[in-house]
């Protein structure tokens, strides 16, 4: 009997931890359809609106043109604005996302189905993690690229070939890729953890449970000692990655171009960012280990 579970044991093909995240990583997608029926939801909306504008200044397009000096930020100006709109569905989506993450598993009970599967804690966690901080701004700047295209087609068409002459779409395309994945997901890193420890541990309510315990902490210190370091750090962590040098056009891509990437790699603020996730989510490891259904 020894030998043949032995045996049996043997037999039973391992699977490898790099496949189990990459199937985890699916299973998020396919449970949580608006990851990316809301940035394409957007795109379409965009491309249409896009359409509409196109025709009603059909007759206006060919009129005397802008100072040279404006030229290029009057054009570029649409597309950055869509691309704007797309990061904000992007962020608003990943809030919700991550606060519902581990929560939602506890409340619709099926956390003690997944839990069965040969699959570890840490993991899943780190599945769910992947969405907003990778994921999710690789899917919205595949969306973008395609919104864009589209309405560069649509311009073309309207305006003709000459708009190709204010567009610079390599440097407008990395501005947006890079700004996205580096700002969104990984500078926010601390976020995406803070918000799964708050779904790893609400027992209901898991928003408010994520918002309630910084505000006390800035309304408290404004209180009683006078300063505000803990919301000036907030807002550092939120948009202190994003400064730059003033832009004369706001609508430009160099609002989305702030530094190099090597600076922003080497940048002290990413590496202590990385350790604050790291302890929210071994924190959100350890109380899906224990916690069970709400």
């Amino acid at each position: 009997m020894t030998t043949g579970a032995t045996t049996l044991s043997a037999s039973t093909p391992r699977v490898s931890a790099w496949r189990q995240f990459s199937w985890s990583v699916r299973r998020e997608i396919w449970e949580n359809r608006s990851i990316y029926l809301v940035p394409l939801g957007v795109g379409v909306l965009i491309v249409i609106a896009t359409a509409i504008n196109v025709m009603q200044m059909a007759p206006r397009l060919h009129t005397a043109p802008l100072d040279p000096v404006q030229q290029h930020p009057a054009v570029e100006a649409p597309f950055i604005f869509a691309s704007l709109l797309l990061m904000f569905s992007t962020m608003v989506v990943s809030v919700f996302y991550s606060v519902d993450a581990l929560y939602g598993e506890r409340r619709d009970r099926s956390v003690m189905f997944w839990k069965s599967m040969p699959v570890s804690d840490t993991i899943t966690v780190l599945a769910k993690l992947s969405i907003p901080m990778l994921m999710l701004p690789l899917l919205t700047f595949a969306v973008t690229f395609a919104t864009q295209f589209f309405m560069l087609l649509l311009g073309l068409m309207g305006a003709g070939t000459r708009l190709w002459a204010h567009l610079g779409l390599l440097q407008m395309w990395w501005g947006e890729f890079f700004h996205l994945v580096a700002f969104h997901g990984i500078w926010w890193a601390p976020f995406w953890g803070w918000f799964l420890l708050a779904s790893a541990w609400a027992r209901r309510a898991p928003l408010l449970w994520s918002t309630l315990p910084p505000l006390a902490i800035g309304f408290g210190e404004k209180i009683a000692f006078g300063t505000s370091h803990f919301a000036n750090w907030l807002l550092f962590r939120f948009v202190g990655g994003m400064n730059g040098p003033p832009q004369a056009y706001p609508m430009s891509t160099g609002m989305l171009m702030s530094g190099n990437a090597l600076g922003f790699f080497l940048n002290i603020h990413l590496w202590t960012g990385f350790a604050m996730c790291a302890v929210f989510l071994a924190l959100a490891v350890r109380l899906r280990q224990q916690r069970g259904p709400v």
